[in-house]
């Protein structure tokens, strides 16, 4: 790319270029943010809050006891398998602070699904929570993990409510199913044996790594994005010269219910924010509706992130259209990611909460963030935005020439965000990117004069389900699991909840298979978003002439069915 023709529509003011080493480590980001927004509230959850100096300081004791009592070494992995509470930062930062690579994961996983994951990454380690022990025990054979670190709801709680959180939960709730795991140590056991420790301090820098981030890439098979220091701190900073003084430091507070495992809520709001000295309010299960709605209407909040089929089910929710008058205008940015935007709910969100829903665009592969629009735009783009700072993208076509401005094809990116290649897979990174060192997305889109990037559509077979991304090979080879199953493919229907669910083609081996007796197979071998909402049975699927199974035939009549009745 000779020119980027997008700099002459940044906003007054903005940077062209960041420092990408303006911190060497995530480490540092913490420190300093510590050090400097001590008695701030850093993440409040279920109203409990922890300030910056407590955060420092349990992250430091969960550091201590990682190094001296497990004896965990620089560069070794763990995992943290915790939905959105106060344990997820305290843990995320121990384990950078020890030097640890921290494997995200998602706490909703089959077993089958989390050995795969743990086997692969190598994690000698993983932390959580206890609600989701049984399925980790299931998953430990086959696998590298000997230290096991659980914890409870309300660990990080004062007393009494501690105890009565914890007791209501397992007691009452009874949502902790029986679990066993030999020598796995409680959290606040692990926390108090920290304190009496001392902490080596580990020398990061950038080059060093922060995160496997497991994502299907480009291809659909599972793999670990290698994300350094160097590359987070970079997207970080890219993110803040965007945001500029639109957000000021130690006055925000953001909303997090995107799960912070996923890595745009990761960059967008738990990192961003300790930079800034923000608070990060954990919403745990967003899809409680009217426990979300409430949090909203008790918080004057700056700020939420989401996916568009999470703006679109508050802007349904009973009692949302209160919220603003509660918030007092203090809403100043709301960002959506992960899948399209829909105009008609970006238009009834600027209606609904006087401030735009700025879309952007990114991929786990760059640590998220690609590209994002103005926050003064006054309305719906229907584009994704202009790229960030230090960021090159460039539309290439089938033989990786730059194609005319206007003209649609492959979406590519380059800068100092960009992974290093995916874990122990040398010929998947190879595929990832070109000669010229250009990251390819395998997304279609196409760039206007004026810079902006429109998203036409992702990979062809990627299956979008609330920003999340369903692989259709994932899924067959899930179903051809069942005994039953001759034949399967997967693919993406419309849907008006999630954007998109999976409808399902099986080829019977055996005549006497149902639906039925399918889902419960599905239920067991993939997590909740990945499993086919509609299934039909068929004699034969269609198929190439060297036999590669042809889903563009199946989707599209699948697109026009949906409207119809269920299948299967």
């Amino acid at each position: 790319m000779t020119t980027k023709i997008w700099l002459s529509s940044y906003p007054p003011g903005t940077p062209p270029e960041i420092d990408a080493r303006a911190y060497a480590s995530l480490k540092e980001l913490l420190e300093r943010g510590c050090a400097r927004f001590g008695d701030r509230p850093a993440f409040s959850s279920f109203g409990a809050t922890l300030s910056y100096r407590e955060l420092d300081r349990l992250s430091r004791d969960f550091a201590a006891f990682l190094q001296a009592r497990l004896g965990l070494g620089k560069g070794e992995r763990i995992a943290i398998m915790l939905p959105n509470v106060l344990q997820y930062p305290v843990a995320l930062f121990g384990a950078l602070r020890a030097g640890l690579v921290v494997v995200n994961v998602n706490p909703l996983y089959t077993a089958p699904e989390l050995q795969d994951q743990l086997a692969d990454s190598g994690a000698v380690a993983i932390v959580v929570l206890e609600n989701f022990a049984h399925t980790l025990e299931r998953a430990l054979p086959g696998t590298a993990v000997r230290r096991v670190v659980t914890t409870q709801l309300g660990d990080l709680f004062a007393a009494p409510r501690r105890w009565l959180v914890n007791f209501v939960v397992k007691r009452v709730r009874r949502l902790v199913l029986p679990w066993r795991i030999a020598g796995a140590i409680a959290l606040r056991d692990a926390l108090a044996q920290g304190a009496r420790r001392a902490l080596s301090e580990v020398a990061l820098g950038p080059e060093d790594l922060a995160f496997l981030q497991y994502t299907g890439g480009t291809t659909g098979i599972p793999k670990g994005a290698v994300l350094s220091h160097g590359n987070m701190v970079a997207n970080i900073e890219q993110t803040a010269a965007w945001i500029g003084n639109l957000l000021k430091p130690g006055e925000e507070t953001v909303i997090t219910a995107l799960p912070l495992y996923h890595v745009f809520a990761l960059t967008a709001n738990l990192l961003v924010f300790v930079k800034l000295g923000g608070r990060n309010v954990l919403i745990a299960n967003p899809r409680d509706l009217p426990g979300f709605v409430a949090e909203l209407q008790r918080t004057r909040f700056t700020a939420i992130t989401g996916v568009n089929t999470l703006f679109k089910a508050l802007l349904e929710a009973k009692g949302f259209g209160a919220v603003r008058a509660a918030n007092g205008a203090g809403l100043k940015v709301a960002v959506a990611g992960g899948m399209a935007v829909q105009r008609v709910v970006a238009e009834r969100w600027q209606q609904s909460m006087g401030v735009p829903l700025v879309e952007g665009y990114g991929l786990t592969e760059a640590s998220p963030i690609v590209c994002c629009n103005r926050f003064d735009i006054p309305e719906f783009t229907g584009k994704v935005g202009l790229p960030l700072p230090s960021t090159e993208v460039a539309i290439l076509d089938e033989a990786g020439a730059e194609v005319p401005v206007g003209e649609s094809g492959e979406i590519c990116v380059r800068g100092p965000q960009v992974m290093r290649g995916y874990w122990n897979m040398p010929e998947e990174t190879a595929r990832a990117f070109t000669a010229q060192g250009w990251l390819r997305t395998g997304d279609t889109g196409r760039m206007d004069a004026r810079g902006y990037v429109e998203l036409l559509d992702r990979k062809k077979d990627v299956i979008v389900v609330s920003g999340f991304k369903a692989y259709p090979s994932e899924i067959e080879d899930a179903v051809m699991l069942h005994p039953g199953v001759a034949d399967a493919a997967a693919v993406g229907i419309p849907d008006e909840r999630s954007g998109e669910v999976v409808a399902l083609y099986v080829v019977r081996k055996d005549p006497a298979l149902s639906a039925e007796a399918l889902q419960e197979h599905c239920a067991r071998h993939l997590t909740g978003y990945k499993r086919p909402k509609r299934i039909e049975f068929r004699d034969v699927l269609p198929k190439s002439p060297i036999g590669k199974t042809l889903h563009g035939p199946l989707k599209e009549e699948a697109a026009r069915r949906a409207a119809g009745s269920g299948l299967g």
